[in-house]
Protein backbone atom coordinates (compact mmCIF):
# COMPACT_ATOMS: atom_id res chain seq x y z
CA UNK A 1 0.00 0.00 0.00
CA UNK A 2 1.40 3.40 -0.97
CA UNK A 3 2.39 5.69 1.90
CA UNK A 4 0.55 8.45 0.05
CA UNK A 5 -2.71 6.75 0.77
CA UNK A 6 -2.12 5.25 4.21
CA UNK A 7 -5.26 6.66 5.80
CA UNK A 8 -4.56 10.13 4.44
CA UNK A 9 -7.41 10.64 1.97
CA UNK A 10 -5.12 13.04 0.08
CA UNK A 11 -4.52 13.12 -3.65
CA UNK A 12 -1.01 13.62 -4.93
CA UNK A 13 -1.94 17.13 -6.06
CA UNK A 14 -3.31 17.98 -2.60
CA UNK A 15 -0.16 16.66 -1.00
CA UNK A 16 2.07 18.71 -3.29
CA UNK A 17 0.02 21.84 -2.54
CA UNK A 18 0.47 21.13 1.18
CA UNK A 19 4.21 20.87 0.62
CA UNK A 20 4.10 24.21 -1.17
CA UNK A 21 2.36 25.85 1.77
CA UNK A 22 5.08 24.54 4.06
CA UNK A 23 7.90 25.73 1.83
CA UNK A 24 7.51 29.34 2.85
CA UNK A 25 11.00 28.94 4.27
CA UNK A 26 12.37 29.87 0.86
CA UNK A 27 10.78 33.29 1.18
CA UNK A 28 12.11 33.62 4.69
CA UNK A 29 15.58 32.72 3.46
CA UNK A 30 15.37 35.31 0.70
CA UNK A 31 14.46 37.96 3.26
CA UNK A 32 17.30 36.81 5.52
CA UNK A 33 19.74 37.06 2.63
CA UNK A 34 18.55 40.61 1.96
CA UNK A 35 19.20 41.48 5.58
CA UNK A 36 22.56 39.71 5.55
CA UNK A 37 21.51 37.02 8.03
CA UNK A 38 22.35 34.04 5.83
CA UNK A 39 25.88 35.02 4.86
CA UNK A 40 29.24 33.97 6.20
CA UNK A 41 31.06 36.59 8.23
CA UNK A 42 33.63 38.67 6.40
CA UNK A 43 35.83 39.03 9.49
CA UNK A 44 39.51 38.16 9.14
CA UNK A 45 41.97 37.24 11.90
CA UNK A 46 44.51 39.81 10.68
CA UNK A 47 42.47 42.91 11.59
CA UNK A 48 44.58 45.97 12.45
CA UNK A 49 43.82 49.70 12.65
CA UNK A 50 47.28 51.07 12.11
CA UNK A 51 48.95 53.62 14.39
CA UNK A 52 46.88 56.02 16.49
CA UNK A 53 47.58 59.75 16.55
CA UNK A 54 49.78 60.61 19.50
CA UNK A 55 47.78 61.18 22.68
CA UNK A 56 44.42 60.31 21.07
CA UNK A 57 41.75 59.27 23.59
CA UNK A 58 38.57 57.23 23.17
CA UNK A 59 35.67 56.59 25.52
CA UNK A 60 33.94 53.24 24.98
CA UNK A 61 30.50 52.91 26.55
CA UNK A 62 29.39 49.36 27.30
CA UNK A 63 31.63 46.33 27.96
CA UNK A 64 29.69 43.80 25.93
CA UNK A 65 31.44 42.00 23.09
CA UNK A 66 31.31 45.07 20.80
CA UNK A 67 32.71 47.37 23.48
CA UNK A 68 35.45 44.95 24.49
CA UNK A 69 36.56 44.32 20.91
CA UNK A 70 36.56 48.07 20.27
CA UNK A 71 38.64 48.78 23.38
CA UNK A 72 41.10 45.96 22.67
CA UNK A 73 41.77 46.93 19.06
CA UNK A 74 41.96 50.65 19.87
CA UNK A 75 44.53 49.93 22.59
CA UNK A 76 46.52 47.74 20.21
CA UNK A 77 46.66 50.73 17.86
CA UNK A 78 47.92 53.00 20.64
CA UNK A 79 44.78 54.88 21.67
CA UNK A 80 44.24 55.75 25.32
CA UNK A 81 40.96 54.04 26.20
CA UNK A 82 38.54 54.13 29.08
CA UNK A 83 35.45 51.92 29.22
CA UNK A 84 32.24 52.36 31.23
CA UNK A 85 30.04 49.35 32.04
CA UNK A 86 26.68 49.18 33.85
CA UNK A 87 27.12 45.67 35.27
CA UNK A 88 29.74 44.40 37.68
CA UNK A 89 31.06 42.02 35.01
CA UNK A 90 32.02 42.17 31.34
CA UNK A 91 30.01 40.64 28.52
CA UNK A 92 26.56 42.25 28.52
CA UNK A 93 24.28 39.63 26.97
CA UNK A 94 27.21 37.22 26.59
CA UNK A 95 26.58 35.96 30.09
CA UNK A 96 26.68 32.76 32.13
CA UNK A 97 24.79 31.98 35.35
CA UNK A 98 26.37 29.64 37.91
CA UNK A 99 25.73 28.59 41.47
CA UNK A 100 26.08 31.53 43.87
CA UNK A 101 25.16 34.20 41.30
CA UNK A 102 22.42 36.73 42.00
CA UNK A 103 20.28 38.39 39.37
CA UNK A 104 17.73 41.16 39.95
CA UNK A 105 15.36 42.02 37.12
CA UNK A 106 13.14 45.06 36.59
CA UNK A 107 10.45 45.06 39.24
CA UNK A 108 12.90 43.96 41.93
CA UNK A 109 12.57 40.16 41.73
CA UNK A 110 15.93 38.67 42.73
CA UNK A 111 17.01 35.14 41.92
CA UNK A 112 19.78 33.26 43.72
CA UNK A 113 21.31 30.64 41.46
CA UNK A 114 21.60 27.25 43.19
CA UNK A 115 23.17 25.22 40.40
CA UNK A 116 25.77 22.70 41.53
CA UNK A 117 29.43 23.37 40.84
CA UNK A 118 30.22 22.82 37.18
CA UNK A 119 26.62 23.41 36.05
CA UNK A 120 25.57 26.59 34.27
CA UNK A 121 23.08 28.35 32.01
CA UNK A 122 23.86 30.76 29.17
CA UNK A 123 20.87 33.15 29.26
CA UNK A 124 22.06 34.89 26.09
CA UNK A 125 24.16 33.48 23.24
CA UNK A 126 24.90 29.76 23.57
CA UNK A 127 26.46 28.65 20.25
CA UNK A 128 29.10 29.73 17.73
CA UNK A 129 28.65 28.85 14.03
CA UNK A 130 31.78 27.73 12.20
CA UNK A 131 31.51 30.68 9.79
CA UNK A 132 31.59 33.34 12.52
CA UNK A 133 35.24 33.96 11.85
CA UNK A 134 35.60 37.07 14.00
CA UNK A 135 34.50 35.52 17.30
CA UNK A 136 36.43 32.35 16.58
CA UNK A 137 39.59 34.35 15.84
CA UNK A 138 39.43 36.08 19.23
CA UNK A 139 38.88 32.71 20.91
CA UNK A 140 42.06 31.47 19.24
CA UNK A 141 44.04 34.63 19.99
CA UNK A 142 43.04 34.71 23.66
CA UNK A 143 43.13 30.98 24.41
CA UNK A 144 39.39 30.39 24.87
CA UNK A 145 38.92 26.63 24.62
CA UNK A 146 36.00 25.43 22.49
CA UNK A 147 33.97 22.22 22.35
CA UNK A 148 31.24 20.99 19.98
CA UNK A 149 27.70 22.29 20.29
CA UNK A 150 25.15 19.71 19.14
CA UNK A 151 22.42 21.48 17.17
CA UNK A 152 20.64 18.46 15.68
CA UNK A 153 20.32 15.26 17.68
CA UNK A 154 18.40 12.67 15.68
CA UNK A 155 17.40 10.92 18.89
CA UNK A 156 15.89 14.06 20.45
CA UNK A 157 12.18 14.78 20.16
CA UNK A 158 9.88 16.79 17.96
CA UNK A 159 6.50 17.40 19.52
CA UNK A 160 3.22 18.83 18.29
CA UNK A 161 0.02 18.97 20.30
CA UNK A 162 -1.86 18.53 17.00
CA UNK A 163 0.08 15.60 15.54
CA UNK A 164 0.86 12.01 16.52
CA UNK A 165 -1.78 12.06 19.24
CA UNK A 166 0.22 14.74 21.07
CA UNK A 167 3.03 12.26 21.77
CA UNK A 168 6.69 13.27 21.32
CA UNK A 169 8.36 11.65 18.33
CA UNK A 170 12.01 10.89 17.73
CA UNK A 171 13.50 13.31 15.22
CA UNK A 172 15.00 10.45 13.19
CA UNK A 173 11.62 8.78 12.63
CA UNK A 174 9.79 11.93 11.56
CA UNK A 175 12.59 12.95 9.21
CA UNK A 176 12.81 9.46 7.70
CA UNK A 177 9.05 9.28 7.12
CA UNK A 178 8.92 12.67 5.45
CA UNK A 179 11.89 11.94 3.19
CA UNK A 180 10.50 8.52 2.39
CA UNK A 181 7.12 9.89 1.34
CA UNK A 182 8.74 12.53 -0.85
CA UNK A 183 11.06 10.00 -2.45
CA UNK A 184 8.18 7.61 -3.18
CA UNK A 185 6.11 10.30 -4.87
CA UNK A 186 9.02 11.50 -6.96
CA UNK A 187 9.83 7.94 -7.93
CA UNK A 188 6.25 7.45 -9.17
CA UNK A 189 6.42 10.60 -11.24
CA UNK A 190 9.76 9.54 -12.63
CA UNK A 191 8.52 6.05 -13.50
CA UNK A 192 5.56 7.58 -15.36
CA UNK A 193 8.00 9.80 -17.30
CA UNK A 194 6.13 12.95 -16.32
CA UNK A 195 9.10 15.12 -15.46
CA UNK A 196 9.15 18.51 -17.14
CA UNK A 197 12.67 17.97 -18.47
CA UNK A 198 13.43 14.79 -20.44
CA UNK A 199 15.99 12.35 -19.04
CA UNK A 200 17.93 9.66 -20.76
CA UNK A 201 17.09 6.12 -19.72
CA UNK A 202 20.44 5.88 -17.96
CA UNK A 203 19.79 9.16 -16.07
CA UNK A 204 16.34 7.94 -15.07
CA UNK A 205 17.68 4.69 -13.65
CA UNK A 206 20.41 6.45 -11.70
CA UNK A 207 17.93 8.97 -10.29
CA UNK A 208 15.59 6.16 -9.24
CA UNK A 209 18.48 4.45 -7.49
CA UNK A 210 19.32 7.70 -5.69
CA UNK A 211 15.69 8.12 -4.55
CA UNK A 212 15.60 4.54 -3.33
CA UNK A 213 18.73 5.13 -1.29
CA UNK A 214 17.78 8.59 -0.01
CA UNK A 215 14.21 7.73 0.95
CA UNK A 216 14.69 4.22 2.27
CA UNK A 217 12.37 2.77 -0.39
CA UNK A 218 11.95 -0.97 -0.94
CA UNK A 219 12.52 -2.83 -4.21
CA UNK A 220 9.03 -1.83 -5.38
CA UNK A 221 9.94 1.84 -4.82
CA UNK A 222 7.53 2.14 -1.88
CA UNK A 223 8.11 3.64 1.52
CA UNK A 224 6.74 1.18 4.06
CA UNK A 225 7.75 -0.91 7.03
CA UNK A 226 10.81 -2.97 6.25
CA UNK A 227 14.57 -3.15 6.39
CA UNK A 228 15.22 -0.10 4.18
CA UNK A 229 12.94 2.22 6.16
CA UNK A 230 14.16 0.90 9.51
CA UNK A 231 17.73 1.76 8.58
CA UNK A 232 16.62 5.42 8.60
CA UNK A 233 14.03 5.37 11.39
CA UNK A 234 15.84 3.09 13.79
CA UNK A 235 14.11 0.72 16.18
CA UNK A 236 13.46 1.00 19.89
CA UNK A 237 15.49 -1.29 22.21
CA UNK A 238 14.24 -4.87 22.58
CA UNK A 239 13.09 -5.98 26.02
CA UNK A 240 15.27 -9.10 26.08
CA UNK A 241 19.05 -9.35 26.03
CA UNK A 242 19.14 -7.95 22.50
CA UNK A 243 20.56 -11.15 21.03
CA UNK A 244 17.61 -13.48 20.55
CA UNK A 245 14.45 -11.54 19.72
CA UNK A 246 14.01 -10.32 16.14
CA UNK A 247 11.66 -7.35 16.23
CA UNK A 248 9.06 -6.66 13.60
CA UNK A 249 9.66 -3.54 11.53
CA UNK A 250 7.54 -0.58 12.56
CA UNK A 251 5.07 0.82 10.08
CA UNK A 252 5.96 4.44 9.15
CA UNK A 253 3.53 7.18 10.05
CA UNK A 254 0.82 8.07 7.58
CA UNK A 255 1.34 11.09 5.38
CA UNK A 256 -1.63 12.90 6.90
CA UNK A 257 0.14 12.91 10.26
CA UNK A 258 3.11 14.67 8.70
CA UNK A 259 1.30 17.77 7.44
CA UNK A 260 1.44 20.16 10.39
CA UNK A 261 3.07 23.31 8.89
CA UNK A 262 4.13 24.70 12.28
CA UNK A 263 5.72 21.37 13.09
CA UNK A 264 7.84 21.42 9.93
CA UNK A 265 8.70 25.09 10.21
CA UNK A 266 10.38 24.39 13.56
CA UNK A 267 12.22 21.29 12.35
CA UNK A 268 13.58 23.08 9.31
CA UNK A 269 15.15 25.87 11.36
CA UNK A 270 18.19 23.69 11.93
CA UNK A 271 18.78 23.55 8.19
CA UNK A 272 19.33 27.31 8.10
CA UNK A 273 22.87 28.45 7.38
CA UNK A 274 23.42 29.82 10.89
CA UNK A 275 22.73 26.41 12.47
CA UNK A 276 24.57 24.12 10.07
CA UNK A 277 27.27 22.01 11.65
CA UNK A 278 29.78 22.32 13.05
CA UNK A 279 28.89 24.70 15.85
CA UNK A 280 30.90 25.35 19.00
CA UNK A 281 30.61 26.59 22.56
CA UNK A 282 33.29 27.83 24.98
CA UNK A 283 34.26 25.25 27.58
CA UNK A 284 32.64 26.16 30.90
CA UNK A 285 30.24 28.84 29.67
CA UNK A 286 29.84 31.56 27.05
CA UNK A 287 31.23 34.25 29.35
CA UNK A 288 34.69 32.77 28.78
CA UNK A 289 34.85 34.96 25.67
CA UNK A 290 34.13 38.37 27.27
CA UNK A 291 36.24 37.47 30.32
CA UNK A 292 39.19 36.77 28.04
CA UNK A 293 38.60 40.02 26.14
CA UNK A 294 38.30 41.98 29.39
CA UNK A 295 41.55 40.47 30.67
CA UNK A 296 43.27 41.55 27.46
CA UNK A 297 41.85 45.08 27.76
CA UNK A 298 43.18 45.32 31.32
CA UNK A 299 42.22 47.74 34.11
CA UNK A 300 40.58 50.30 31.83
CA UNK A 301 37.03 49.12 32.56
CA UNK A 302 34.97 50.93 35.18
CA UNK A 303 32.13 48.67 36.30
CA UNK A 304 28.86 49.67 37.97
CA UNK A 305 28.73 52.88 35.92
CA UNK A 306 25.25 53.84 34.70
CA UNK A 307 25.57 56.36 31.87
CA UNK A 308 22.82 58.97 31.88
CA UNK A 309 23.98 61.55 29.31
CA UNK A 310 26.37 61.75 26.35
CA UNK A 311 27.31 65.12 24.88
CA UNK A 312 29.86 66.29 22.32
CA UNK A 313 31.36 69.43 20.83
CA UNK A 314 34.16 70.22 18.40
CA UNK A 315 36.81 69.18 20.93
CA UNK A 316 35.53 65.95 22.44
CA UNK A 317 32.86 63.85 24.14
CA UNK A 318 31.63 63.93 27.74
CA UNK A 319 29.59 61.17 29.40
CA UNK A 320 27.85 61.66 32.73
CA UNK A 321 27.33 58.50 34.76
CA UNK A 322 26.19 57.36 38.17
CA UNK A 323 28.54 55.34 40.35
CA UNK A 324 26.20 52.49 41.34
CA UNK A 325 28.52 51.50 44.18
CA UNK A 326 27.64 54.90 45.68
CA UNK A 327 24.10 55.59 44.39
CA UNK A 328 23.45 59.22 43.58
CA UNK A 329 27.11 60.08 43.03
CA UNK A 330 27.46 61.53 39.52
CA UNK A 331 30.78 61.49 37.67
CA UNK A 332 32.02 62.45 34.21
CA UNK A 333 34.27 60.78 31.67
CA UNK A 334 35.93 62.73 28.85
CA UNK A 335 37.69 61.75 25.64
CA UNK A 336 38.29 63.04 22.13
CA UNK A 337 36.16 60.28 20.58
CA UNK A 338 33.42 57.88 21.63
CA UNK A 339 32.27 54.39 20.63
CA UNK A 340 28.83 53.82 22.15
CA UNK A 341 27.72 50.19 22.27
CA UNK A 342 24.65 50.54 24.48
CA UNK A 343 21.58 48.63 23.23
CA UNK A 344 19.22 50.97 21.38
CA UNK A 345 16.51 50.08 23.90
CA UNK A 346 18.67 51.78 26.56
CA UNK A 347 20.27 54.47 24.41
CA UNK A 348 16.89 55.75 23.22
CA UNK A 349 16.08 56.75 26.82
CA UNK A 350 19.27 58.75 27.40
CA UNK A 351 20.22 62.32 26.62
CA UNK A 352 22.62 62.04 23.68
CA UNK A 353 23.74 64.94 21.52
CA UNK A 354 23.59 63.63 17.97
CA UNK A 355 21.90 64.74 14.76
CA UNK A 356 18.28 64.04 13.90
CA UNK A 357 19.15 61.32 11.41
CA UNK A 358 20.95 59.17 13.96
CA UNK A 359 18.49 60.05 16.72
CA UNK A 360 15.59 58.83 14.57
CA UNK A 361 17.46 55.61 13.84
CA UNK A 362 18.09 55.01 17.54
CA UNK A 363 14.41 55.45 18.33
CA UNK A 364 13.09 53.33 15.44
CA UNK A 365 14.36 49.82 16.28
CA UNK A 366 12.32 47.78 18.78
CA UNK A 367 13.87 44.89 20.64
CA UNK A 368 12.86 41.26 20.22
CA UNK A 369 11.34 39.40 23.16
CA UNK A 370 12.92 36.18 24.42
CA UNK A 371 13.00 34.19 27.66
CA UNK A 372 15.28 31.39 28.80
CA UNK A 373 14.64 29.05 31.72
CA UNK A 374 17.34 26.71 33.02
CA UNK A 375 16.37 23.67 35.10
CA UNK A 376 18.72 21.57 37.23
CA UNK A 377 17.78 17.92 37.69
CA UNK A 378 19.02 15.32 40.17
CA UNK A 379 20.11 13.01 37.39
CA UNK A 380 20.62 13.18 33.65
CA UNK A 381 17.51 11.15 32.86
CA UNK A 382 17.50 12.31 29.23
CA UNK A 383 20.77 10.41 28.83
CA UNK A 384 20.11 7.49 31.18
CA UNK A 385 16.51 6.77 30.16
CA UNK A 386 16.25 8.14 26.60
CA UNK A 387 19.80 8.15 25.19
CA UNK A 388 19.68 11.87 24.32
CA UNK A 389 23.18 13.37 24.43
CA UNK A 390 23.11 17.08 23.59
CA UNK A 391 20.95 18.65 20.92
CA UNK A 392 17.50 20.20 21.02
CA UNK A 393 13.93 18.91 21.25
CA UNK A 394 11.26 21.07 19.59
CA UNK A 395 7.64 21.58 20.60
CA UNK A 396 4.67 23.80 19.83
CA UNK A 397 4.08 24.24 23.57
CA UNK A 398 4.90 27.73 24.89
CA UNK A 399 8.34 26.54 26.07
CA UNK A 400 9.16 26.07 22.34
CA UNK A 401 12.36 24.06 22.79
CA UNK A 402 14.40 22.03 25.27
CA UNK A 403 18.19 22.24 24.99
CA UNK A 404 20.27 19.40 26.42
CA UNK A 405 23.70 20.24 27.87
CA UNK A 406 26.63 19.60 25.55
CA UNK A 407 29.04 19.06 28.41
CA UNK A 408 29.33 16.70 31.39
CA UNK A 409 28.03 13.69 29.47
CA UNK A 410 27.16 10.72 31.71
CA UNK A 411 27.66 12.85 34.81
CA UNK A 412 25.37 12.81 37.83
CA UNK A 413 23.40 16.05 37.45
CA UNK A 414 22.68 18.45 34.63
CA UNK A 415 21.02 21.74 33.69
CA UNK A 416 18.56 21.66 30.81
CA UNK A 417 17.49 24.71 28.88
CA UNK A 418 13.88 23.98 29.74
CA UNK A 419 12.40 26.85 27.73
CA UNK A 420 13.63 29.21 25.04
CA UNK A 421 10.65 31.34 24.09
CA UNK A 422 10.18 34.12 21.55
CA UNK A 423 7.55 36.70 20.68
CA UNK A 424 4.16 36.33 22.33
CA UNK A 425 5.26 33.34 24.40
CA UNK A 426 8.18 35.36 25.73
CA UNK A 427 5.94 38.28 26.71
CA UNK A 428 3.65 35.89 28.57
CA UNK A 429 6.59 34.40 30.45
CA UNK A 430 7.94 37.87 31.20
CA UNK A 431 4.60 38.75 32.84
CA UNK A 432 5.14 35.97 35.37
CA UNK A 433 7.41 36.03 38.41
CA UNK A 434 10.66 34.06 38.02
CA UNK A 435 9.28 31.31 40.26
CA UNK A 436 6.11 31.09 38.14
CA UNK A 437 8.17 30.85 34.93
CA UNK A 438 10.11 27.95 36.39
CA UNK A 439 6.98 26.15 37.59
CA UNK A 440 5.31 26.61 34.19
CA UNK A 441 8.39 25.32 32.42
CA UNK A 442 8.40 22.19 34.56
CA UNK A 443 4.66 21.68 34.06
CA UNK A 444 4.84 21.98 30.28
CA UNK A 445 8.10 20.06 29.97
CA UNK A 446 6.50 17.10 31.70
CA UNK A 447 4.56 16.49 28.48
CA UNK A 448 7.89 15.76 26.78
CA UNK A 449 9.76 14.16 29.67
CA UNK A 450 7.65 12.50 32.34
CA UNK A 451 10.65 12.43 34.70
CA UNK A 452 10.52 16.19 35.32
CA UNK A 453 8.49 16.30 38.57
CA UNK A 454 10.47 13.59 40.33
CA UNK A 455 13.91 14.79 39.23
CA UNK A 456 13.63 18.61 39.31
CA UNK A 457 15.77 20.50 41.85
CA UNK A 458 15.97 24.22 41.04
CA UNK A 459 16.02 26.72 38.20
CA UNK A 460 16.77 30.19 36.88
CA UNK A 461 14.57 32.24 34.54
CA UNK A 462 15.71 35.27 32.50
CA UNK A 463 13.09 37.30 30.63
CA UNK A 464 15.10 39.66 28.48
CA UNK A 465 12.52 42.46 28.42
CA UNK A 466 12.95 42.60 32.21
CA UNK A 467 16.72 42.84 31.99
CA UNK A 468 17.73 46.29 33.29
CA UNK A 469 20.80 46.48 31.04
CA UNK A 470 19.12 45.60 27.71
CA UNK A 471 15.30 45.83 27.99
CA UNK A 472 15.04 43.17 25.30
CA UNK A 473 16.99 40.45 23.55
CA UNK A 474 18.26 42.01 20.31
CA UNK A 475 17.50 44.73 17.78
CA UNK A 476 14.56 43.74 15.57
CA UNK A 477 15.02 45.26 12.12
CA UNK A 478 12.55 44.99 9.27
CA UNK A 479 13.26 45.55 5.59
CA UNK A 480 11.58 48.95 5.89
CA UNK A 481 13.57 50.12 8.90
CA UNK A 482 16.80 48.77 7.38
CA UNK A 483 16.22 50.78 4.23
CA UNK A 484 15.30 53.95 6.11
CA UNK A 485 17.57 53.98 9.17
CA UNK A 486 20.40 51.46 8.85
CA UNK A 487 22.77 53.71 6.83
CA UNK A 488 22.56 56.37 9.55
CA UNK A 489 23.35 53.75 12.19
CA UNK A 490 26.71 53.06 10.55
CA UNK A 491 27.87 56.66 10.08
CA UNK A 492 29.90 58.68 12.52
CA UNK A 493 28.01 61.58 14.02
CA UNK A 494 30.60 64.21 14.90
CA UNK A 495 32.83 62.41 17.41
CA UNK A 496 30.41 59.60 18.27
CA UNK A 497 29.84 56.31 16.50
CA UNK A 498 27.62 53.38 17.48
CA UNK A 499 28.54 49.70 17.58
CA UNK A 500 26.84 46.48 18.64
CA UNK A 501 24.85 43.66 17.11
CA UNK A 502 22.11 46.20 16.35
CA UNK A 503 24.54 48.07 14.07
CA UNK A 504 25.23 45.00 11.94
CA UNK A 505 23.54 42.64 9.51
CA UNK A 506 24.12 39.72 11.91
CA UNK A 507 21.73 40.91 14.60
CA UNK A 508 21.34 38.66 17.65
CA UNK A 509 24.82 37.17 17.14
CA UNK A 510 28.12 38.00 18.83
CA UNK A 511 29.68 37.97 15.38
CA UNK A 512 27.49 40.94 14.51
CA UNK A 513 28.96 42.76 17.52
CA UNK A 514 32.51 41.96 16.35
CA UNK A 515 31.89 43.12 12.79
CA UNK A 516 30.17 46.27 14.02
CA UNK A 517 32.98 47.08 16.44
CA UNK A 518 35.63 46.72 13.74
CA UNK A 519 33.63 48.89 11.36
CA UNK A 520 33.04 51.57 14.00
CA UNK A 521 36.65 51.89 15.14
CA UNK A 522 37.85 51.90 11.53
CA UNK A 523 35.62 54.93 10.85
CA UNK A 524 36.79 56.56 14.08
CA UNK A 525 40.45 55.91 13.25
CA UNK A 526 40.13 57.46 9.79
CA UNK A 527 38.58 60.58 11.27
CA UNK A 528 41.11 60.79 14.10
CA UNK A 529 44.04 60.47 11.71
CA UNK A 530 42.46 63.04 9.40
CA UNK A 531 41.99 65.44 12.27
Amino acid sequence: MSSASRGSGLTRRQWLHAMGRRSGGAGVYAAMSFLGLAEASTATPAFSLGEAPKGATVLVIGAGVAGLVSALELQRAGYQVQLLEYNDRPGGRSWTLRGGDRYTELGGATQHCQFDQGQYLNPGPWRLPYHHHGVLSYCKQLGVALEPFVQVNHNAYVHSTRSFGGQPQRWRKVQADFQGDVAELLAKVLQQRKLDEPLTEDDRERLLAALRNTGGLDNEMRYRGGFAASKRRGTEPAQDDGLHMVKDHEQPRSLQEMLDPEFWARMNESRDFEYQTPLFQPVGGMDAIPRALAKAVGPKIRYRARVTEISQDDHGVVARYEDLNRPGRMLTARAQWCVCTLPLSILSQLEIRVGDELRNAIQSVPYFAATKVGLQFKRRFWEEDEAIYGGISLTDLPIMQIGYPNYGFQGRKGVLLGAYTFGTNAYEFAAMSPAQRIRETVRLGTRIHKQYPAEFENGMAVAWHRSPFTLGCFGWWTEETRARHYPAMLKMDGRIILAGEHASLLTAWQEGAVLSARHAITQLHKKAVGA
